[in-house]
């Protein structure tokens, strides 16, 4: 019998950001992403929900320890983004456009490499109450 089980870890973070296209001209960069493209950055309150999938440890009763969870979304994205201008302060961004999208997926990616391959990955990202992004969809 399966007991495929979800558990989801919740994490905030503050972070500035400029959407930006450098192969575009001023005019293009803000018609495509308008107040987005502000010069001196702009900054959202992060709300981001990490969820893994996978069977549940009959030893442990843990799909995976809650602690370890905690400690890797530390290391990967609070500890990394948090209070930091994206486009400016963080590697991940240097030369990618920290979209939410884009910011999910580089989330996925931190984090996808310290879970065990066998159980799934879900992130989802909330850039504000009612513009969510998840990655993968």
């Amino acid at each position: 019998m399966s007991f495929k089980t979800a558990i989801i870890r919740k994490a905030h973070f503050n972070a500035a950001h400029r959407l930006n296209n450098p192969n575009w001209d001023k005019a293009k960069n803000k018609a495509v992403f308008g107040k987005c493209n502000n010069d001196n950055f702009h900054g959202h309150n992060y709300v981001l929900e990490v969820k893994v999938v996978g069977e549940v440890d009959p030893e442990t009763g843990y799909v995976m320890d809650m602690k370890e969870l905690k400690d890797i979304i530390k290391n990967e994205v609070t500890d990394k983004y948090d209070h930091k201008n994206l486009n400016l302060d963080v590697d991940d961004f240097k030369n990618l456009n920290p979209t939410a999208e884009n910011i999910a997926r580089v989330i996925y990616e931190n984090i996808s490499r310290q879970i065990t391959s066998s159980n799934d990955l879900n992130i989802r990202l909330y850039e504000t109450e009612r513009n969510i992004v998840e990655y993968p969809a």
